[in-house]
This record gives structure tokens, C-alpha cells and sequence, in this order.
């Protein structure tokens, strides 16, 4: 077990298998897969509500019907009620293809053409098949479809461009279809009986009459590739829609059999699944892009628009940074998207704009990635400025300028940042200043230029006289860095030559040889301690300050593809290309844990709290989180989870947890809940720590309301006397009560008569009457030297009862003082001066305790003057109070002092 423990993947949206709607009441939701799990949206605003646990395998199809869901992975159907795995299907002995849902049955066919009829009704106890179909031997299945009021009948469409009408009752075949010569892809029923459309591998779209067996209307597709998804729409407009690998929906009108409009680019890759929404002008897409879209038809021409959409990126991320204090994710992936992703609430997460990409692609009539930004390959933003101007700054591939974006508005700022080189060649590296006010490129003719980022102009560039050309490296500027005030910046070249410069008068102050090529450097502001990547696989840390090495760490085997200091400093995390994920201790010189995981990290970054690092992968569209486990626990040492130079294996994290437990229901925004799901299994320390205190939980009002009890009293004071009470009937037997209610009393229990030697119902001889469950509670915890359920008790009162059980114990009469010596009310007294000594010596419910304490004295200070037993008592009392306030005082002092230091650090 390491340090980072898997926890899970966001950003993940659909993938490439079709996905299963459903109307549940009023409101309707769509179950779609994101690899190995699978989640539901709710389609009113396409929010997450519901997190499937992770499978073995990929999911290959899904089928759903009320609270169930259905899974298929390699040769196995896993059943879901919610989130709660109920049972596993096992009869296939080959990969399953399909899922269709029939009635109160699921069918399932798989790629050796058998076909199972399963009822879900009594999942528990039917874990076998009701029936087994055997389709023919040269029939490769690939859809299946029940047209209305056909009973017992299904259509399965083939890969040879037949179809075939199976009666799943009998087990027999009724009619072999002639079809077409090309394969069948996707196969749906229409509103009108007796009809369906068939989408073909050769573009065309086929409206069959299958009573007759007759060609109603065939469309073709202008683009090239398959019919992939069809939908008919059923709100009174004859409409079909239909969509092919190219990304292209087509919406057909079946009265005037031609065209009507075509969605351009309305995904970026296949379109997976089309959903017309019941009696609904809407069409709902997926795609294996990673997004799912909304199209409503309101518009004077007929075309949809974009009604609302969920998407993230469509290629793997190659940069990301931990923004808001870790609450956020800025993201830049090969899709040429800047995002940002919420760690706290997926709903958040969202594209920042390019500014009106859509509009002006449709006016060009060109695809939207021509007019996207290219790929990020480094970025940097502050958030010192975030409310006065652009606060990011990115660095695109073969582009010779950098672009600011304003994350307040998430949308691309209004500056272009160009370098004022003869030759421009492409900006190869950023960094922003640590007062939010500049940005320093560095390009890759060894350029650097630093710019005001509120006017976006140039303030100068970074000279180096001994260089062969004017500027400041000789070759690729593969890093750039500023300090927290504006006084030194850090520059790296490609051939291994580190430079330091004055920030202000732009002057070279020194430089150093690292010995080899650089690829990458990190620098730690606070510490001023600068980590490079070299070629020869060797991260070296340098002291600005002093110009020399400190540290070196060895132990990548290939290509070091990220690295980032921990907020203090003490920690370096690497990642490379042979798999690893190393943490180095920076302070001890060594490497102190060591993970591999089973898709190289292309990209990391530790959050400010470093309670969570979160890591890109080869291929992978998603971002994925990893707890800090040493955060979560009572302890600050690592020793219980780091593994020090032994590489453990472990897995990446999944959508919903890594181990995939069948107890997992994430709902929107609950991410709290899985933090100490994961915290639950790690090892219990002792929470005990000396010289600290314990609070009580309680509600800052509740405690604040006994000292102020009095105030309260006079301002709440009724304006009118009280009303009379109504009479109890005169049947019923009743007692009087403190409050004026009418409080009832069984008859058995007001004639029974106390037993001899029963402290808990001897009676006051002053009142008569037994003792009130306050003082029972009290001496019954002084007897068993526990007072936790004392405490429970009084915590449970409300502020006036606790006054009023405090003044029930008052002695009036200071004549009978002598006498009630050893009464019950003095030592009741007593009793709860030993449990102030021994609530305040542990320290537990510190703030509650003291604000009984203080009404305690207020009520019963005089008594406890006058009383010498109760004296030693308050005497000892004092002294450990006094004791306790001091270290506490002393703690609050160095907390104030550390707080102070660390402030003016920052400047």
C-alpha cells in the first residue's frame, strides 16, 4: 500500500457502447457507459445522479428498466438494483454482443449467435435462463429490434445484410428477410406498425415494411461511412434521424422523403446512439467522443440547436494544474480544448470558450478544430489577479504566440502575447509572476520576452551578450520561472545551460552547466529550489541562491515525462514513461515510495492541501485522483505507507472506487463521502495528543445561550400573564410539573413504594419527593468514575432545562447549612465539582464545560464559599483550571506566531 491510493476518474462522460433511456414518473434518465462502470444522468439538465461500482472487464452492453440496470462484460450479464450488485448471469460461453429489453425479459446474444431469454422478476432466485435460443451457423448477429404488437417476436439484424423474425416463444424462425448486400449496423422500430428503419455499413438508410416485406424509402448519407444510430420522432412530426462515423446527424423527413437538415459537426467522432425523447421535440446523442447532447426543434426552419450538453475530452490531456485551492482542474488535452473540471461537483466542470468557435466555423463553412487553438503543451496561471484581468497563459503547439484567458468569465482574454523577434519561432514555455502582473515566454529560438498581462504588452526581453545571437539561450527554451518577488527569473535551455536573471533591469546575474540536455524544469518558490529533468534520466535539484546542485535522484528507467514539488517543499513526485510514480524526499535525500501503474503518467500535479494528486495517462481521456493517505489519518509520519525502493503495482482508479464495491452510490457533489469511505479502511492511530482540547460538536448557540441565559429571560419576558391550563379529566391520574403542562402518571407507578437501600429513589426529606433523572444520571456516573454518559445527558438538554436542573439543587435556607451537611443537595454538589476537575483535566468538551461551569458558579458560587468540603474541592479545581488555560494560552500564542511567519514569507 503506498502513500497515493487510488480514488477515482472524472471527466469521463460515455463511451463507444449505446446507451439505455428510461421514464421513471415524470422524469426520465439515460444509463450510459464509461468503460468498466457506468453511470446515470438525469436528462432534465443531464446531471449525474447515480455512479455504477467498477467490473472486471469493459462493459460491451446495456440494458435498464426501472431500478435495474443490466451490464454485459466478456460472457457474463452483472445485475444491478441502483448501485447494489444483486446477481451475475453466467450462461454464455462467448463474448456478449447485445442487450435488449422485452417486456419483463432481457435478451442477450452473443457472438457465436446464442441467444438467452432471462426474467428478471425473482432475480435472486433465477439464475438460470427460462429459455435458449440457437440462431443459424452463418448468422453473425449485430442488432436486435421488437417492432409493436409483433408478440413474442424480435427482428435480428446480420452481419451479411439479412434480417431475420425469430418467435422467442417457440424457439423458431418465421421468416429470413432478403435484405441487402451490406452489413446491418442498426436496426429501430418506427411510430407506423409494421415498419422499421435499417442503417447499412454502405451509408444507406432502408424504411421496410415488414408485414409485406416492400422497401417503403431509402436514404443515403453525402458523407462516407456506416449508419451508426436511428431514431423516429414521435411527437406528431414525421421525422428520422440518423447518424454515421462521421459525426454527422442527418434528420430526414419521411413525408417529403428528402432531407431537412444536417447537425455538422456535431460530434467529433461516431455517433454511438440517437434517443427522440417521447412526445418531445428533442433528440438526445452520444457519441465516442466522450459527450452526450441535447437538440431541440423550436426553430422558424426546422433545424435543431443545441439545447444543453455534457462532454469532456475527446483525446487524451496533456497538461494539468490544481486552480481554486484545490477544488478545480485546468486541463488542456490533444483535442484542442482548454477545460476545467471540478473535483467537488462534476456538474461544474466545463470547456473554457475560444469565443464563438461554432458561429464562425458555420459561417466559414469549415469544420470547428480548423478554427480551435492548437493543442496546450504548457500553461501557467496565478490567482492573485483572477478578478482584474486574464490570469492564464497558454502555449500552443507550432504557434508563435500565446494566448491569456480569463478564468472569472471562463473565456479566452482579449490579448494575444506576441514575442517581437524577426524570426518568430513557436512559444515553447510560460510562467506568470507571483503578483499576477507579467507573463515570461520563452520560445524555441531561444527567445524571452516578458509581457504585462492587463495591457498585454511587451516589457522588455532577456539578453545574453555572450551568446552567438542576440537572445537568451542558444537553443529551445525549455523552462522559464520567476520568484515570489519580482526579483530573480530563472531560465533553462535545451542544451543544459541554466540561467539567472534580474527580473527588473532584465541583466544576467549567473548561469550554470547541468552537463547534458534539459528537458523540463519546476520550481518551488517558497524554498527557491529548482528540480530539471535531464535526457540521461536524472533529476537534479539546484539551490538558486547558492548555484549549485543539492540533490540528485536516480531511479527512472525511461523517458521522465512530469514532475511537481509538493506546497512544502519536502516532497517531489516524478513520473515516467517505464510506468512509476516516485516520491522523493527532499530533506532526507531519498526516494521514499515508489508506484507502477499499468498506463504510463503522461501528466501530474499535487493539490496546495496535498490531500489529493490527480495524473493523466497514455490514451486515456480522463483525469484520475489519488488520496494522500497520511492526510486522512491521525498521524503525520508515512512510515505505515510508504514502501520506500520496492515498486508496488497497483491499479488505476475507476469512476466511481478502485476496488469496486458493490456498496458505492455517488450522488451529484458527494465526493466528501467517498473521502472517508477510503479514510475507513486505513489504520486507526491514537487522536489523543497532549496539550490539546477536545470540543463538544455542539452548536456555538447552545453553549453561548448559558451564559447569556439571563438576557434572554428579560427579552423573551411575556408581554401578558400566562393562561390557566385546561383540567385533565378527572379520570385520569396526573402530576404537577415545573412547566404548567399536564403531565400523566400510570397508576402503578405512582403507588409503588421505594425499596429499602435504593439510592436512586430515596426521597428528599426537604421536597419529598425522589430524585430527578439529572441527579440519578450524576451519581450514577460518579459511581462507575465515567462521566461520558453524564456529559451525553446534559448535551441533550436545552439551555433552560440544564438552568433549571442547576437551580433545583439551590439551597435557600443558609440557617440549615450545619444540617445539610451530608444532605443530597450538597452532595450533589460535590458530585459535579468532581466532574468539572475531571472534564477539564482531560479537556474534553472544553467549551461546553466551561459554560457550565461558569452558570454552576453563578447559581451555586455562594454555597461552595461557605462549605469547607466544598472548598478543597473548588481549591483543586482552580488549580488545574489555571494549569489547562496556560497551555492552552501557550499553544494559541505559537500558533499565532507560526501563522505570522508564514505570512510574511509569502512577501
Amino acid at each position: 500500500m503506498g502513500i497515493f491510493e487510488a480514488f477515482r476518474a472524472i471527466g469521463y462522460i460515455t463511451s463507444s457502447i449505446p446507451f439505455s433511456v428510461q421514464k421513471l414518473g415524470t422524469e426520465t434518465f439515460v444509463t450510459v457507459s464509461v468503460g468498466k462502470a457506468w453511470q446515470i444522468y438525469n436528462c432534465a439538465k443531464l446531471n449525474l445522479v447515480l455512479v455504477g461500482p467498477q467490473l472486471p472487464k469493459k462493459i460491451r452492453a446495456l440494458a435498464s428498466y426501472r431500478d435495474y440496470t443490466f451490464a454485459a462484460y466478456g460472457n457474463k450479464i452483472a445485475v444491478f438494483k441502483r448501485a447494489h450488485q444483486v446477481t451475475t448471469w453466467s450462461s454464455h460461453r462467448a463474448k456478449i454482443k447485445l442487450l435488449y429489453l422485452f417486456g419483463d425479459h432481457i435478451l442477450s446474444v452473443d457472438v457465436d449467435g446464442h441467444m438467452f431469454i432471462w426474467a428478471f422478476k425473482g432475480i435472486e432466485q433465477n439464475l438460470e435462463p427460462i429459455s435458449h435460443i440457437v440462431l443459424d451457423d452463418r448468422f453473425l448477429p449485430t442488432c436486435i429490434v421488437h417492432p409493436d404488437t409483433y408478440l413474442n417476436k424480435v427482428i435480428l439484424g446480420g452481419q451479411k445484410g439479412n434480417l431475420q423474425l425469430w418467435n422467442v416463444n417457440t424457439k423458431k424462425k418465421l421468416y429470413d428477410f432478403k435484405g441487402w448486400n451490406s452489413p446491418i449496423s442498426c436496426c429501430v422500430p418506427s411510430p407506423a406498425l409494421d415498419v422499421v428503419a435499417v442503417g447499412c455499413a454502405d451509408g444507406k438508410i432502408h424504411v421496410h415494411n415488414m408485414r409485406y416485406d416492400e422497401e417503403l424509402v431509402t436514404f443515403t448519407h453525402s458523407m462516407r461511412g456506416a449508419v451508426t444510430a436511428l431514431s423516429f420522432s414521435t411527437d406528431g412530426q414525421p421525422l428520422l434521424a440518423s447518424g454515421g462515423t462521421s459525426g454527422v446527424i442527418s434528420i430526414w423527413n419521411l413525408e417529403k422523403r428528402r432531407l431537412q437538415s444536417v447537425i455538422r459537426e456535431a460530434h467529433d467522432s461516431a455517433i454511438i446512439s440517437l434517443h427522440f425523447f417521447a412526445n418531445e421535440p428533442v433528440l438526445m446523442s452520444a457519441s465516442a467522443d466522450n459527450s452526450i447532447k441535447m437538440w431541440i426543434f423550436d426553430t422558424t426552419d426546422g433545424d435543431p440547436r443545441l439545447l444543453r450538453f455534457r462532454n469532456g475530452h475527446s483525446a487524451p490531456p496533456l497538461c494539468i494544474r490544481f486552480y481554486a485551492n484545490g477544488r478545480h482542474i485546468l486541463s488542456a488535452g490533444q483535442d484542442r480544448a482548454f477545460r476545467l473540471f471540478s473535483v467537488v461537483q462534476d456538474q461544474q466542470s466545463r470547456e473554457l470558450s475560444q469565443r464563438h468557435v461554432a458561429r464562425r466555423a458555420k459561417k466559414l463553412r469549415i469544420k470547428e478544430e480548423e478554427i480551435k487553438l492548437k493543442p496546450v503543451v504548457a500553461f501557467d496561471c496565478a490567482e492573485i489577479r483572477e478578478r482584474d484581468w486574464c490570469n492564464v497563459v497558454t502555449c500552443h503547439m507550432d504557434t508563435s504566440e500565446a494566448y491569456v484567458w480569463r478564468l472569472q468569465n471562463f473565456v479566452l482574454g482579449e490579448h494575444i502575447l506576441k514575442p517581437s523577434e524577426e524570426n518568430r519561432t513557436a512559444v515553447k514555455s510560460c510562467a506568470i509572476s507571483a503578483c499576477g502582473n507579467f507573463a515570461v515566454l520563452g520560445t524555441s529560438g531561444g527567445w524571452v520576452e516578458r509581457f504585462n498581462l492587463q495591457s498585454g504588452l511587451s516589457r522588455g526581453s532577456y539578453l545574453d551578450k555572450s551568446e552567438r545571437r542576440s537572445c537568451a539561450h542558444d537553443g529551445e527554451v525549455v523552462g522559464v520561472a520567476c520568484d515570489s518577488t519580482n526579483t530573480l527569473m530563472i531560465t533553462a535551455g535545451y542544451y543544459g545551460d541554466i540561467k539567472v536573471w534580474d527580473f527588473r533591469g532584465r541583466e544576467l546575474k549567473s548561469r550554470w552547466e547541468v552537463g547534458c540536455h534539459v528537458i523540463k524544469i519546476v520550481y518551488h518558490r517558497p524554498n527557491g529550489l529548482l528540480a530539471t529533468i535531464a535526457d540521461d534520466l536524472v533529476i537534479r535539484i539546484f539551490d538558486v541562491v547558492a548555484l549549485r546542485m543539492v540533490r540528485k535522484f536516480e531511479g527512472h528507467k525511461d523517458r521522465v515525462t512530469d514532475m511537481c514539488f509538493s506546497e512544502d517543499g519536502k516532497w517531489l513526485l516524478s513520473s515516467s514513461m517505464d510506468g512509476t510514480l516516485r516520491i522523493w524526499d527532499v530533506i532526507l535525500a531519498r526516494q521514499i515510495d515508489a508506484v507502477q501503474v499499468d498506463v504510463a503518467i503522461t501528466a501530474l500535479s499535487l493539490s496546495p492541501n496535498m490531500d489529493v494528486l490527480a495524473t493523466t495517462h497514455v490514451d486515456q481521456n480522463g483525469v484520475y485522483l489519488w488520496v494522500n493517505q497520511a492526510m486522512f489519518s491521525g498521524s503525520s509520519s508515512i512510515e505505515p505507507y510508504a514502501s520506500g525502493k520496492n515498486v508496488q503495482h497497483v491499479s488505476l482508479p475507476s469512476v466511481s472506487t478502485a476496488q469496486g464495491s458493490k456498496d458505492t452510490d455517488l450522488e451529484e457533489g458527494d465526493t466528501e463521502h467517498l473521502y472517508l469511505e477510503k479514510t475507513a479502511k486505513m489504520p486507526i492511530f491514537d487522536q489523543k495528543m497532549p496539550d490539546l482540547i477536545t470540543l463538544s460538536l455542539l452548536p456555538k448557540t447552545q453553549w453561548q445561550s448559558l451564559v447569556n441565559l439571563d438576557v434572554i429571560k428579560v427579552r423573551n419576558k411575556p408581554i401578558e400573564p400566562p393562561k390557566k391550563p385546561e383540567k385533565a379529566p378527572f379520570f385520569l391520574s396526573s402530576i404537577p410539573s415545573l412547566s404548567g403542562d399536564i403531565m400523566f402518571k400510570p397508576s402503578e407507578v405512582v403507588n409503588e413504594e421505594p425499596k429499602d437501600g435504593d439510592s436512586r429513589h430515596n426521597f428528599d426529606h426537604m421536597t419529598g419527593l425522589p430524585p430527578s433523572p439529572f441527579v440519578q444520571v450524576l451519581q450514577s456516573a460518579a459511581e462507575s468514575k465515567n462521566f461520558s454518559a453524564f456529559t451525553d445527558y446534559i448535551k441533550g438538554l436545552s439551555p433552560s432545562s440544564l438552568d433549571m436542573e442547576l437551580r433545583m439543587l439551590q439551597i435557600i435556607d443558609e440557617d440549615e447549612f450545619q444540617e445539610l451537611s451530608k444532605g443530597p443537595a450538597l452532595l450533589s454538589l460535590g458530585l459535579l465539582l468532581d466532574y468539572f476537575l475531571h472534564e477539564i483535566s482531560f479537556r474534553n468538551n472544553f467549551e461546553f464545560v466551561q459554560a457550565v461551569l461558569r452558570l454552576f458558579l453563578k447559581i451555586h458560587g455562594e454555597t461552595v464559599r461557605c462549605q469547607s468540603q466544598l472548598q478543597e474541592k473548588a481549591q483543586k479545581l482552580l488549580e488545574t483550571h489555571c494549569a489547562v488555560w496556560q497551555s492552552v494560552d501557550r499553544l494559541f500564542q505559537n500558533s499565532r506566531c507560526m501563522i505570522a511567519f508564514l505570512s510574511n514569507s509569502q512577501f
